[in-house]
């Protein structure tokens, strides 16, 4: 390139005078306008960047509320009506909050499927996977914790059980217990606890992205056909291409968020919520916000002992469990092809996993008895197996689909 060429591209003004000293819009220039991105991307790709939205979207809003909620049993039910009723626009800063929990998961569970699908979590993919399942795990913690926060029926009894738990881990469950609460029941050391927690760990969310994002431009992009560009052919700069695909994506997902924040602003809460805490009367059927459900019903699912283990025991390991096995999937699976397009077969148990999780999501918030129980046992089978036996067994028995020479081949209809 030339040096009069070189000199029309360089920045002038406050930005030039900024970059010369801190090249901050170089590297963004960098790595999201010439970053090289597989051509055959489809929208799935689209929902990593609707996770960063919804992460500052949260953020933002989180610290609003903070500005207004009062962390003291006595208070927090009341300070939290006060927000939606008295604070100016606190109503849609709540509702914008409470929803956008379920959005971000909505998003983030939707990646993470994505990623099963075409097999973005395996060589060299592994360490950026494993960031993502550690991003879902302090979303979770997080979510818990805000949920805590309202001081209403279902969030209190949903604190006393959860936290309870600890006590099925031998010798030291106990003792986590009570740090955990802040003492022996589920008080006002509790919701200070829970507060600040909820209140610094997206921060740590944040740090964890930038791991996560940083992984990723190293690594690169996995694609719908699993392979990896075999030239400038195969891919296309993210600007202005995966950009504008990122934006009509965004906005129809913020047609769909805004229909819940306007119109619908209680439909994924539980109607207990709404009550003030109490801590002498137990609702009838304790049931957590939706994106728990499947780890809950997995929970419930343990009914009974295995020789000194006790069901309780049993249950808090499967649930965990669940997420170990997000973590070692790299590992597991053992086909060389990445994408289940060129895996017929495995597609197939592919989506029973799908179903598993979403039958799983169903009885998770039914009562834990009768028919639910078998059900939520089957399909807690059911995603072990295909983790632990489909995954690894299948991978080397199944014979996929030719894979195609580059990704422009598919992409184009033309040999490379």
């Amino acid at each position: 390139m030339s040096a009069k060429a070189k000199k029309s591209q360089k920045m002038t003004g406050v930005i030039g005078w900024i970059d010369e000293r801190l090249p901050i819009f170089t590297m963004l220039g960098k790595e999201y306008g010439r970053y090289p991105m597989p051509r055959n991307c489809n929208y799935l790709w689209s929902f990593g960047g609707m996770s960063m939205f919804m992460l500052v979207v949260m953020v933002l809003t989180g610290i609003l509320l903070a500005m207004h909620y009062t962390p003291h049993i006595d208070m927090a039910f009341d300070s939290v009506e006060r927000i939606n009723r008295d604070v100016n626009s606190g109503w849609l800063m709540r509702s914008i909050h409470m929803n956008g929990a379920s959005m971000f998961f909505i998003v983030v569970y939707i990646h993470m499927l994505r990623g099963l699908y075409y097999g973005s979590y395996k060589q060299p993919r592994e360490l950026l996977w494993i960031f993502g399942v550690v991003i879902l795990i302090l979303m979770m913690a997080t979510a818990f914790l805000g949920y805590s926060l309202v001081w209403g029926q279902m969030s209190y009894w949903a604190v006393t059980v959860i936290s309870g738990l600890l006590t099925a881990i031998p010798l030291v469950g106990e003792d986590l217990m009570v740090w955990l609460r802040g003492g022996f029941a589920v008080d006002n050391a509790t919701l200070n606890r829970f507060f600040v927690l909820h209140y610094l760990l997206p921060f740590v969310i944040i740090g964890m992205v930038v791991l996560h994002v940083a992984a990723l431009h190293i690594t690169g992009s996995n694609n719908p056909a699993g392979i990896d560009p075999k030239g400038p052919q195969d891919t296309l700069p993210f600007h202005p291409y995966m950009t504008a695909k990122d934006i009509l994506a965004l906005s129809v997902f913020l047609v769909f968020y805004a229909v819940f924040v306007f119109f619908y602003p209680d439909a994924l809460g539980h109607p207990d919520n709404y009550i003030p805490a109490n801590p002498l009367q137990t609702p009838a059927h304790i049931v957590p916000e939706w994106y728990f459900l499947p780890f809950y019903a997995m929970l419930r699912a343990m009914t009974f002992d295995i020789f000194f283990i006790s069901a309780k025991l049993i249950g808090v390991i499967v649930m965990f469990g669940a997420l170990v096995l997000l973590v070692l999937a790299p590992w597991l699976d053992t086909s060389p092809v990445r994408s289940c397009r060129y895996r017929p077969f495995y597609r197939q148990f592919f989506w029973l996993l799908v179903v598993a999780l979403v039958v799983l999501t169903y009885v998770g918030g039914k009562p834990a008895e009768g028919l639910y129980v078998l059900v939520a046992q089957l399909a807690t089978l059911y995603y072990y197996l295909h983790f632990l036996v489909v995954m690894p067994v299948l991978g080397r028995l199944e014979r996929p689909r030719p894979l195609p020479v580059s990704i422009r081949e598919p992409v184009l209809g033309e040999a490379s």
